[in-house]
């Protein structure tokens, strides 16, 4: 039951967070029926259903690994809980797709939803959904190796400069 959230599920799942925080604060009108409902399916076209689906279990494999680093004779029966909690679990992630169909209405006009549906079932919205994940992948590895080197960078700096100052560092 070791589940791991991919960097695209992180980054929906963040961007999520950001879309629902931002429709806190000021209320607009409330979207058409039909706003929501083009919501909705570009929230299928997305696949943040599939994103969502993978939440409880990651917290539930994180959770139980971190149980049993320091107590593994619980394995069996920690296992068999967690796997009868899931249901009770994963009962919320419809009510947090509609809200976040509410919160994409509000931001979108209907027209505008229906131009953004229009190219997500395109021939090349489904090729870039497919190919979007790779991208992710890569960016998070680009920005890995970035930060890294940055790190790096600014070790020698500061030490360079610190050494100008007559400090060791």
């Amino acid at each position: 039951m070791a589940f791991r959230a991919s960097p695209r599920t992180k980054i929906l799942l963040a961007s999520l967070s950001a879309l629902m925080a931002l429709s806190a604060p000021v209320r607009a009108a409330e979207p058409s029926p039909a706003a929501i409902e083009n919501a909705k399916k570009l929230i299928a076209d997305l696949g943040l259903k599939q994103s969502l689906d993978v939440v409880v279990p990651a917290l539930f494999g994180e959770f139980e690994k971190n149980v049993l680093a320091t107590r593994p004779e619980l394995k069996d029966p920690l296992h068999q809980s967690l796997l009868l909690l899931v249901p009770e679990f994963t009962k919320g992630e419809p009510a947090v797709l509609a809200q976040v169909a509410q919160v994409m209405a509000t931001k979108l006009s209907e027209s505008e939803l229906k131009e953004v549906l229009a190219f997500y079932e395109s021939p090349t919205g489904k090729k870039y959904v497919a190919a979007e994940p790779a991208f992710i992948n890569e960016l998070q590895s680009a920005g890995t190796a970035w930060r890294q080197k940055l790190a790096n960078d600014l070790l020698v700096r500061v030490r360079e400069e610190m050494k100008k100052k007559g400090v060791d560092f």
